[in-house]
């Protein structure tokens, strides 16, 4: 494996590649700690603090999570790539309902290049909306339990704002596109990746400082949690990294067909089905709904019927964790449904001449594969919602009581979107290194999905 890592500068294309993405991640972090002007980061920085210990808290964490914490910092990159996500979830929404888009989504490369513009003005305009109402909340005393933000506010305040963290946003994805034109893997997920990463050595500094291994007496985390935590990281990183990588395949025939005096087809392949087909989008859209009444309780604390429901949804309860699993199944078929077609891929295998072994072409194909893809979601979403309220469990007061940052690296949305990257990323630059002649991360065959 370390023989790899030699090889990948060995390649001078892939050594530039690699480095340009390194360089790109770090101008990334640099942009993450450059402050918004007109305001003031310590006072809000006190702020979040304090809310990160209410339930309101945890959208904010959600939303830290793919800003690399430059929102609690209030940086230019305050709105990471959250827009841009945003945007082309709404745009794959629309495909499905625009004929006009479905259309120009099957028009190949030119098609694509439209609907990457269209998610690009998307990006664009829902940062300014965006951008603007966090400016009148920066202005606002009474969101921050009356500390002031913002010294001088108005017009000249959220203009400033609007032009700084909607041009942020555009830069970073413009990051994303550098990385995926000239560099090594997906460049918006890498970025998200690599905002996550930052936050592990706090995670780590606060493990140590709970341990306190040279004064006993100051020990707030005993050595047999800090063993049985390590045990179940390797366990769930392990089972993150089966489920990702694991796949149902469906075996296709394909028909012999005579051209000329030639003979064509005949031969076997497999229809791979991914377990997690949705990927991490069901986490971070059942996080968000579920946690918007508590967050909005945070910001208006007199609101009756508001506040009574946040009391119900607070994060840790028996309420909480169902409908949280709930929403979770819900997403998971939602998006699951929306990025697989059986009726298509069964339409695709038919006009190339392929088949399923014993069912028939067409309708029956489609209702086949509908069939074992259900079952399959169903699988994910079970695994999706275990790993989201792992770290609920962990820090439990009644069971292990680790404090959130620590246990969440222990599961949820940050390690499932920490290990995918890094296995896909792996195995692009393995596939690079197995076409020049080199050997790949391990010795006998390559990365490959477990069936």
């Amino acid at each position: 494996m370390f023989q790899a890592y030699g090889n990948i500068f060995k390649v001078p294309e892939l050594r530039t590649k690699v480095l340009f993405t390194l360089f790109i991640i770090f101008i990334y972090r640099i942009g993450a700690h450059i402050p918004t002007p007109g305001i003031d980061g310590t006072a809000l920085a006190r702020f979040f603090a304090s809310v990160s210990r209410s339930s309101g808290g945890q959208l904010f964490g959600i939303m830290g999570l793919f800003s690399g914490g430059a929102l609690q910092k209030a940086t230019i990159f305050a709105l990471g790539i959250m827009p841009y996500i945003s945007s082309s979830i709404i745009l794959q929404l629309l495909t499905v309902v625009i004929p006009q888009l479905e259309k120009m989504a099957k028009e190949g490369e030119e098609g694509r290049k439209q609907i990457i513009q269209m998610t690009r003005y998307g990006t664009i305009i829902l940062s300014i909306i965006q951008t603007f109402f966090i400016s009148l909340w920066l202005e606002n005393p009474n969101a921050f339990q009356g500390t002031v933000i913002v010294p001088n506010p108005g017009w000249g305040f959220r203009l400033m704002t609007i032009l700084t963290l909607t041009t942020g946003s555009a830069f970073i994805m413009w990051l994303g596109e550098q990385i995926d034109e000239y560099g090594i893997g997906n460049g918006m997920s890498l970025v998200i990746t690599a905002g996550i990463i930052d936050s592990i050595p706090t995670a780590l500094w606060q493990t140590y400082t709970l341990l306190s291994p040279f004064d006993p007496a100051r020990q707030q985390l005993p050595w047999w949690k800090f063993g049985l935590m390590l045990v179940l990281f390797i366990i769930t990183v392990v089972g993150v990294i089966l489920i990702i990588q694991g796949q149902r395949k469906i075996p296709v025939q394909y028909a012999k067909q005579i051209r000329g005096h030639r003979m064509y087809g005949g031969q076997s392949t497999y229809l791979p089905l991914k377990v997690n087909q949705a990927g991490v989008m069901p986490i971070i859209f059942a996080q968000s709904v579920i946690l918007f009444p508590a967050t909005l309780a945070g910001f208006f604390p007199h609101a009756g019927p508001l506040t009574t429901m946040a009391r119900g949804l607070q994060h840790g309860t028996i309420t909480y964790s169902i409908l949280y699993a709930f929403m979770i199944f819900f997403f998971t078929f939602f998006y699951t449904a929306i990025t697989f077609n059986p009726i298509e891929v069964s339409e695709n295998l038919q006009k190339f001449g392929g088949f399923v072994p014993g069912i028939r072409p067409g309708k029956n194909t489609s209702e086949y594969l509908d069939y074992v893809m259900t079952r399959i979601a169903a699988s994910g979403a079970i695994f999706l919602a275990v790993i989201a309220l792992f770290p609920d469990f962990m820090s439990s007061p009644r069971i292990l009581n680790i404090p959130f940052l620590i246990a969440s690296f222990f599961g949820g949305t940050g390690l499932l979107i920490i290990v995918g990257v890094i296995l896909d990323t792996v195995k692009q630059i393995e596939s690079q290194l197995l076409m020049r002649h080199y050997e790949g991360f391990v010795k006998k065959g390559k990365l490959k999905a477990r069936r």
